[in-house]
């Protein structure tokens, strides 16, 4: 298909359509507080950061958001073990204190519900690494969420992240290799990258499931388990994603 890519900044009327954009994200991910509070900031702070992909018809059919930040600061150098949470908070505190970014980072990409398979995720992160090479950057990084991992949540991440292919080297998730072909290089493991905490009564609703057991929960579509205590009537899920670096 031929997609149409361009920055949110440079077609604006497309943003309530990449906000409707329907998609597949579990319902829970969307409660992380650190996302809640700056995701849809994005958008309106950083729109150069933001690509958009509409098919011939116009429709949006793909999404990418990223943002800078500086990586060179003192105290930080290294890809923090708060992953995404901790990159979004970079950002927007650099922003607020005139900062000059160094890096960007992918914060994410998503393709539209019926439009998987057709090698857009890959295209959309191509575009997002020439997207920063044009605006002057030598590096994307991008705390990797890995689309098999919820297959098998008990399953360590720092594991997880180094298993691949005995016919070509190349990771065993797709998405991870989506990222190595493209001349990613898996970096590290950010441990608590998300964390989403809520009642029981929440993540019934959030999951459907009973959530009246003491210990881990597994839930569809995280990439581990969920921590419950009935004794105290809360839940708490830390994901952990993995960091790969691009040069561009």
């Amino acid at each position: 298909m031929d997609l149409h890519i361009t920055t949110l900044a440079e077609r604006p009327e497309l943003a309530d359509a990449l906000g409707r954009m329907p998609d597949t994200w579990p319902e829970f991910v969307l409660e992380d507080i650190v996302g809640w509070a700056n995701f849809g900031r994005i958008a309106v702070e950083f729109p150069q950061y933001v690509l958009v992909a509409t098919d011939p018809d116009g429709t949006v059919v793909a999404r990418a958001y990223s943002v800078p930040f500086e990586l060179n600061a003192p105290g930080r150098e290294e890809l923090p073990v708060g992953g995404w949470d901790r990159v979004l908070l970079w950002a927007f505190s650099d922003l607020r204190r005139g900062r000059t970014p160094d890096t960007v980072s992918a914060i994410e990409i998503t393709v539209a519900t019926g439009h998987h398979g057709k090698g857009f995720s890959g295209r959309m992160l191509a575009a997002l690494r020439e997207n920063a090479r044009r605006l002057g950057f030598g590096e994307v990084v991008a705390p990797v969420r890995p689309s098999g991992k919820h297959l098998r949540a008990a399953l360590p991440m720092e594991e997880y992240a180094r298993l691949t292919r005995a016919e070509d080297g190349l990771p065993e998730d797709p998405w991870l290799r989506v990222h190595v072909r493209a001349g990613g290089v898996v970096d590290s493991v950010a441990p608590v990258s998300m964390t989403v905490s809520g009642t029981l009564a929440q993540w019934r609703e959030w999951t459907g499931l009973p959530f009246d057991t003491e210990g881990p929960v597994e839930v569809p579509g995280a990439l581990v388990p969920v921590h419950c205590s009935p004794a105290h009537g809360y839940a708490v899920y830390a994901e952990p994603n993995v960091w790969v670096r691009h040069r561009v």
